[in-house]
């Protein structure tokens, strides 16, 4: 919504949907659904669907508002994400901890440098997968080819569906559907010799996978490779 009320400020005329959208990269359906948002927080854009749109002069969206605490949950929860995950989410948070600054009010900025609360640096030990690749492969549905280290876990290659990554005390695991034996199991990524994300996606519904995962009560495997 950001995008399109500059847009509609760049434009001095009535603008229709359609060059709206083709501008933004989104669908008709989703400028007409932003307008009538930025409508009922009181922007004064005028024009209707099949006709064009024209947003009046003055309109400035609402400054965020967090009290001291929800700034110090933020800067905690930046501090955790940035200490204990992969890189490409700490660059992540840090640049959405730096848009949050750039629109607080003056007094409140300092805040974000609060340092009343340590989060210590998880030891980094070599994964045979990045945590960046681990989170795309859960974000389209993609099947991952692994082989286990654990002693009496089968040395073959499986093939599983990641469905949730877990990061406990610490410690790393991969919540998935195993094509072997047709179970759900929690791996240690620890336990993981080597990994590949496939090019195939899994058919079913990640989300309704988690569902049925959690109803079993699956925990995280032992050291012979089985569910607890």
């Amino acid at each position: 919504m950001f995008d399109l009320m500059q847009v509609l400020r760049r434009h001095r005329r009535t603008v229709s949907g359609e060059a709206l959208a083709r501008e933004l990269g989104v669908s008709l359906r989703t400028i007409r659904r932003d307008v009538a948002t930025l409508q009922d927080m009181g922007a004064d854009i005028d024009g209707e669907a099949g006709v064009g749109y024209i947003m009046q002069p003055g309109f400035l969206l609402p400054p965020l508002s967090f009290t001291e605490e929800e700034l110090q949950a933020l800067v905690i929860g930046a501090q955790w994400i940035s200490r204990q995950t992969d890189d490409t989410l700490a660059l992540a948070v840090k640049n959405a901890l730096a848009k949050i600054n750039a629109v607080l009010p003056p007094d409140m900025r300092s805040a974000l440098d609060d340092d009343t609360v340590y989060v210590g640096h998880r030891a980094r030990g070599s994964m045979p997968l990045d945590l960046s690749e681990i989170r795309r492969a859960l974000r389209e549905q993609r099947k991952l080819r692994i082989t286990l280290s654990i002693e009496h876990a089968p040395n073959d290659q499986q093939v599983v569906w990641p469905i949730m990554l877990g990061l406990i005390e610490g410690s790393r695991f991969i919540a998935a559907w195993c094509e072997l034996d047709s179970r759900f199991r929690v791996i240690a990524m620890d336990d993981i010799a080597t990994a590949e994300i496939l090019t195939e996606r899994y058919p079913r519904n990640r989300r309704q996978l988690v569902k049925e995962w959690r109803a079993q009560e699956v925990r995280p495997c032992n050291d012979q490779g089985e569910a607890c």
